[in-house]
């Protein structure tokens, strides 16, 4: 299972269409909302959360999945059974996803010491000990981060590609008539 958690703030982009991909990929994943199921995103779209925070099984964690977004971003980060999931999945080599202004979460959780990382532009100070690169979304072992909501296709494809595999993002991506990760 991968939990893509959501706070009210949360960018609705980075979320909606990571989990759409992951789906069409065929993984396990589902919307987590961290306060309650219904959830307002930073640009005013509210979703109904497949699930509430209460009912994670952290036994079952295959990964977890943060979308940016302010106050999304600190909402998460304030919110004590997420940093725990986002240990658990870090700790037990499994996959530890964030964009925008979330990777800020993994560097203060410590989890971007001597990991490639990026973020969204002016959040770099929060990737204590990431060695900062200028793409736009990074791959590291388990650990995938990206800058924003332009560069939502490149992080799903990275997630894809970590759960799946490549050939399997670049299909999904191609289904959907993305043409900037395909065939390089």
């Amino acid at each position: 299972m991968i939990y893509m958690f959501l706070a009210d703030g949360f960018e609705e982009t980075e979320a909606l269409v990571t989990l759409d991909l992951m789906r069409r990929a065929g993984t396990d994943a589902v919307s987590v909302g961290v306060n309650s199921k219904s959830v307002r995103g930073a640009h005013g779209i509210t979703v109904e959360a497949d699930i509430d925070i209460t009912e994670i099984n952290l036994d079952g964690c295959d990964g977890v999945v943060l979308p940016g977004g302010m106050p999304g971003t600190k909402k998460l980060y304030a919110c004590e059974r997420v940093r725990a999931a986002v240990n658990y999945c870090f700790e037990n080599g499994k996959m530890t996803a964030a964009i925008c202004a979330a990777p800020l979460i993994l560097g203060r959780l410590g989890i971007l010491n001597g990991k490639r990382a990026v973020c969204f532009p002016g959040f770099e100070s929060e990737l204590t000990g990431a060695i900062l690169c200028k793409t736009h979304a990074e791959s590291d072992g388990t650990v995938i981060t990206a800058k924003g909501a332009g560069a939502v296709f490149e992080f799903s494809h990275a997630i894809i590609s970590l759960l799946k595999d490549c050939s399997l993002a670049d299909k999904v991506l191609a289904d959907v008539q993305f043409a900037g990760i395909v065939g390089r």
